[in-house]
């Protein structure tokens, strides 16, 4: 059964051009970076710090936090990108990311070769490699640009068939930064219909938003990050609420 388990989770990332003793005391010095000296007295980032949760089969999950908080890094930790340096991390279940819709595609090579690609990357046999080419040709309405190197297109025809080829997947557990919003007007229209079967139809979905609308439309759950660190759980209203309050404040000082 789909889930994901997370027990003192810890990420890290070593600043390698940071040799300077000075340099580095001046670093460290700032309170508001996450930085400290590992075992090789190497400066590292550190990016997430202890963190503990569990996610169950049925759980719609929203990310949320400020930039930097460590939202995007713990997708593409549970995306497997990432390797943690402590703690425990469990996923099972097929993943689907739609972290970087973009990502592996070969801007020398055409439409149909790099769905072609995606295809044997995922382990589909040559018929279902075929049924997949032409799903994604005619979703993507790209016609004959489809045998057209990809440098060649415009934005909107990139935006397209990455957005086509991304969303290919039916994943048990589906990681998404941002809701997508793909090409034109018309396939929008489209490709929202896309997205939202996919969101329904995978077993966990994780969202990383800055949207509360997004966030409550779409999630139960809540998961309120800060400089790398879980400082709610629970509901999304609640958990969306109190992220709130402070901008709300805000405005009343003002």
């Amino acid at each position: 059964m789909a889930h994901i388990l997370a027990e003192g989770l810890d990420i890290e990332f070593p600043l390698y051009h940071v040799g300077a003793r000075s340099l580095k005391k001046r670093l460290l010095s700032r309170t508001g970076l996450r930085l400290r000296t590992d075992q090789s007295n190497r400066v590292v980032v550190s990016a997430l710090r202890g963190l503990s949760f569990h996610i169950e089969r049925g759980e719609r999950v929203a990310l949320v936090g400020h930039n930097g908080a460590g939202k995007t890094t713990l997708l593409r930790t549970l995306a497997g990108i990432y390797e943690p340096v402590a703690g425990r991390l469990e996923v099972d279940g097929q993943i689907g990311s739609l972290i970087d819709p973009s990502a592996g595609i070969d801007m020398d090579s055409t439409g149909r070769e790099n769905i072609q690609l995606r295809c044997l990357f995922r382990g589909l046999s040559a018929a279902e490699s075929q049924e997949k080419v032409e799903e994604i040709g005619a979703f993507s309405g790209l016609g004959t640009f489809l045998d057209v190197p990809i440098r060649t297109y415009s934005a909107g025809m990139s935006v397209r068939l990455s957005f086509a080829i991304a969303t290919m997947i039916e994943p048990q557990i589906l990681l998404m930064d941002e809701w997508l919003a793909a090409g034109d007007a018309d396939f929008q229209k489209q490709a929202q219909g896309r997205l939202e079967q996919l969101v329904t139809d995978a077993d966990i979905l994780v969202l990383a938003t800055h949207s509360m609308d997004t966030a409550r439309t779409w999630c139960s759950r809540a998961i309120r990050l800060e400089s790398g660190r879980i400082v709610a759980d629970g509901p999304v209203e609640d958990v969306v609420g109190k992220a709130e309050e402070p901008a709300a404040q805000a405005i009343k000082a003002a």
